[in-house]
């Protein structure tokens, strides 16, 4: 494996002459690679721990979506009904599907689909372990969630080199792309009452080969983004960190101009990691790492989609297998994440 750089300056390896320089993009972190063959194009601060705010969701999506049944329904608990900001409004007591809360998690970036959707494990703590168990499985050791939906916790952190290699495994997903790509459509909030849907990622609309991402946003994170593009059979993966308000998708554009125009004409800075071997998926997480202090554990969530022997289960066999109108505004709280 070519070692990555771990310090915080770029990392680029150009040809002898007639090479673009790399796009000037204000990220405190950022990588661009190639998906198919996990080499690193070039990279700034890769392994420097960063705020994810809702980049974190495409880990919770990555690891949820081989646990729940997208057909089974699932009891909002109060904890999943009270998170804020950019919620869907889930109400209490009011059963969802589990597809549905995928879509609104990636789409609109919903903090309480994300809760939902951990509960629907059997519990918030084993969501957590499972969202924390993947990060390891996937060898995004810079990667720590206290939380599913990458609102501000203390200890919660990941890198440009963790969400690169959280989404190229993404890309493997078939029910995540379906689930990341959806432009718009309605969210059953309960009986006669839904509410727009409208995906916040307009790298999809905007950009050439745009084909899925995320974008993120706390005060104390900054804008945060992943996103995948694919042109002439080469698919990019771009992912950056602590980034100026409102500047990330354009950021992600010009190193995915770049990296279309280079990949294959420089030396790989680096290569993403492959997932450990099904042994260590055996390994248990570290519970403080699971559930914040300040959160008590909910109770098990009455939409159970599996007993929690099948899911534990679950989660290693298909890891291994794995192979519209919406009234959106980019608010700027402290805890605002989207």
């Amino acid at each position: 494996m070519i070692p990555l750089a771990s310090g915080a300056g770029v990392s680029v390896s150009y040809p002898a002459s007639g090479a673009p320089k790399l796009p000037s993009v204000r990220a405190s972190s950022w990588v661009i690679a190639d998906a198919d063959t996990g080499q690193i194009l070039a990279a700034k601060d890769p392994h420097g721990q960063y705020r994810p705010a809702s980049t974190l969701k495409v880990l919770t999506a990555v690891a949820l979506i081989p646990v729940l049944n997208p057909s089974a329904k699932v009891v909002a608990s109060k904890l999943a009904a009270s998170q804020e900001p950019n919620d869907i409004g889930l109400v209490a007591g009011q059963s969802y599907q589990v597809s549905d809360l995928f879509t609104a998690l990636l789409t609109i970036s919903a903090n309480d689909a994300a809760v939902a959707l951990a509960e629907a494990t059997g519990s918030y703590a084993r969501g957590m372990s499972i969202i924390n168990g993947t990060a390891r499985h996937l060898r995004a050791d810079d990667t720590v969630a206290m939380d599913p939906n990458g609102l501000d916790s203390p200890g919660q952190h990941t890198s440009a080199y963790d969400l690169a290699l959280i989404a190229r495994q993404a890309l493997k997903m078939p029910a995540f792309m379906k689930y990341d790509t959806v432009r718009g459509g309605l969210f059953p909030i309960k009986p006669h009452k839904s509410v727009g849907l409208w995906n916040q990622n307009s790298l999809l609309t905007d950009y050439r080969g745009g084909i899925g991402g995320k974008i993120g946003w706390t005060s104390a994170a900054g804008a945060t983004y992943v996103g995948m593009a694919r042109r002439g059979g080469v698919t990019l993966i771009v992912s950056l960190l602590h980034c100026p308000a409102l500047t990330e998708i354009t950021a992600a554009e010009k190193l995915l101009d770049w990296g279309f125009a280079m990949d294959g004409k420089v030396k790989p800075a680096g290569v993403l990691a492959a997932p450990q071997s099904a042994a260590a998926l055996n390994r248990p997480g570290p519970p403080a790492a699971a559930v914040p202090a300040h959160k008590p554990s909910p109770a098990e969530s009455s939409g159970l989609t599996s007993p929690p022997v099948v899911a534990a289960i679950g989660v290693i066999a298909a890891l291994l297998a794995a192979g519209i109108a919406f009234a959106y505004t980019r608010r700027r709280s402290t805890a605002d994440d989207r």
